[in-house]
């Protein structure tokens, strides 16, 4: 019912910028909350930063004051801006959104997100 594809991933150095987009298709209008999520091999899928339908957000205190959540809803597209990145913001990072109605774990819990994009990469050098 909800396509999302991200891009703009890559590998950067320590301290550099990446700003990921999340386009987001099919029957956008019944989602509400929309963030991104991270996983490294061997730990569970963590929250980064999430936003409602009314521009609020949250964020992961690991990423706090470094990275930004926005969306852009006239073209249904979803953003993470990340500067000051460090190694262990190296991730697979998705891009996900609730349905409104749906089981709710928490702002930053993936499990109370129903749609999920492939995922992009993201290296961040020493």
């Amino acid at each position: 019912q909800v396509q999302l594809v991200e891009s703009g991933g890559g590998s950067v150095q320590a301290g550099g910028s990446l700003r990921l987009s999340c386009a987001a298709s099919g029957h956008t209008s019944s989602t509400n909350w929309m963030g991104w999520f991270r996983q490294v091999p061997g730990k569970e899928r963590a929250g980064v930063a999430v936003i409602d339908s009314g521009g609020s957000t949250v964020y992961a205190d690991s990423v706090t004051g470094r990275f930004t959540i926005s969306k852009d809803n006239a073209k249904n597209t979803l953003y993470l801006q990340m500067n000051s990145l460090k190694p262990e913001d190296s991730a697979m990072y998705y891009c996900a959104a609730r349905e409104s109605g749906g089981r709710w774990y928490g702002r930053l819990s993936s499990n109370s997100y129903k749609y999920w994009g492939q995922g992009t990469h993201v290296t961040v050098s020493s």
